[in-house]
């Protein structure tokens, strides 16, 4: 059967920016294996299939691949998917709603579609950040990463899911995050509660302005290195909880990550605190359409 896709690239304004999105159209009738291997074929960081939804007062139903696995919730391509279906819906709505049904549940997006072929959206995340399993001690962090000790800054390793679990490790400056690399002990030391999914971050940034700067690593799912993660830095809303301490009230702030991949990209991540608690999140940003096609399956 004769489908159409259509490939973004998501957190940038700029074509050939930001982080590569395939999105499968009517993909309604397709099995699990024939999307996973739809995704092998694009060989993106991950590729969306729409389909029709349970609850028909929502838009759109989403299944999310990696090339090597299928993902409950991801946040490049809700945002892109938001932004493509905002732009098929015509660029005259202005600002508006909708609801996507992904594996972790329903997420609201907020989308504006700028032009026919780009726009900006946001989303609330479906589940708030939790910290999940044991996290792994500096010297291992360091060995797994090409890094030495002292390298690991400002903070110690931790372990966070909103939807999809993340190892993070704060790195002490750039210097240090652009030399990071996999080691052979990585999928040891990072896949002990399963898939090694790791967001390094650090204060210093490429461009003034941001707040972070971010790599992201997941070999065993396909991806060497992910030029914008927004799961992860939907997970990292509870970093910042626990090492920034953000009084009462909203806050914004901008990563910038896949800048040493020559792909940069911005993550906006709002966070509202009440109480001293994360009560909201949300994480947003661009995307502009870069090619649209067919493909059989």
């Amino acid at each position: 059967m004769r489908r159409r896709f259509v490939t973004l690239d998501v957190f940038t304004k700029t074509r050939f920016a930001g982080n590569p999105l395939a999105v499968v159209l009517e993909s309604d009738g397709l099995e699990k294996a024939d999307m996973q291997a739809i995704a092998r074929e694009f060989n993106l960081a991950e590729t969306v299939f729409v389909m029709t939804p349970a609850d028909q007062r929502n838009r759109a139903m989403l299944r999310i691949f990696t090339p090597a696995a299928e993902l409950p919730f991801a946040g490049h391509p809700t945002v892109g998917t938001a932004v493509l279906l905002g732009c098929m819906s015509g660029y005259n709505l202005g600002a508006h709603e909708l609801v996507l049904e992904e594996t972790v549940g329903p997420v609201r997006c907020t989308v504006e579609a700028i032009g026919r072929e780009h726009g900006r959206a946001s989303f609330v995340l479906p589940r708030l950040p939790e910290r999940t399993g044991e996290s792994v001690t500096v010297q291992e962090a360091a060995a797994a990463l090409s890094l030495k000790d002292d390298e690991i800054g400002f903070g110690v390793p931790s372990r966070w899911s909103a939807g999809v679990p993340v190892h993070f490790v704060p790195v002490r400056d750039l210097d240090a995050i652009g030399r990071a690399s996999p080691a052979a002990s990585f999928e040891s030391v990072f896949g002990r509660e399963g898939r090694a999914v790791v967001y390094l971050y650090c204060g210093a940034t490429t461009e003034p302005g941001h707040h972070f700067h971010a790599r992201m690593f997941a070999p065993g799912l396909g991806i060497r290195e992910d030029p914008a993660t927004g799961a992860a830095a939907a997970a990292f809303a509870g970093v910042v909880m626990e090492t920034a301490h953000p009084v009462d009230g909203e806050h914004r702030f901008v990563i910038e990550q896949g800048y040493e991949m020559g792909r940069p990209s911005q993550i906006e991540l709002g966070m509202t605190i009440e109480g001293g608690a994360l009560t909201r999140a949300t994480i947003g940003g661009g995307a502009i359409i870069v090619s649209d096609g067919h493909i059989e399956a």
